[in-house]
């Protein structure tokens, strides 16, 4: 597999202290600066895509990690969460706000004895 995507996003809670729904919005953030139409110009299916996802986090067993695939519209996701991220404490409240990063790569298998360029 070769990579051939690598976009990059962050995305926060500012209230709930709720490390998914950071990692979701920093997964959309990053996917929404892609559009790839090699599959479509190539004639490939995206089940041939893979997809890896690193979100970080503060506290990376807090996201729920079924919740963030569901969210990958397209390829095989694989998500690995990882310590990163920013927790910002309140001074007058109490509350926490997250913030999460996120990079997604997606690989292809290797095409180069599948075309010949003229």
């Amino acid at each position: 597999m070769k990579r051939l995507i690598l976009e990059m996003g962050s995305g926060a809670d500012l209230y709930g202290k709720d490390y998914t729904k950071a990692a979701i919005r920093a997964f959309h953030n990053a996917i929404r600066h892609s559009s790839i139409t090699l599959f479509s110009a190539l004639n490939l299916s995206h089940t041939e895509m893979d997809v890896i996802i690193t979100i970080g986090v503060q506290e990376p067993d807090c996201v729920d990690i079924q919740a963030l695939c569901a969210e990958v519209p397209r390829g095989n996701p694989t998500v690995n969460v990882v310590f990163g991220g920013q927790n910002i404490a309140s001074n007058h409240n109490g509350d926490t706000s997250v913030i999460a990063t996120c990079a997604i790569e997606a690989y292809v298998p290797n095409l180069a004895d599948a075309f010949k360029v003229q």
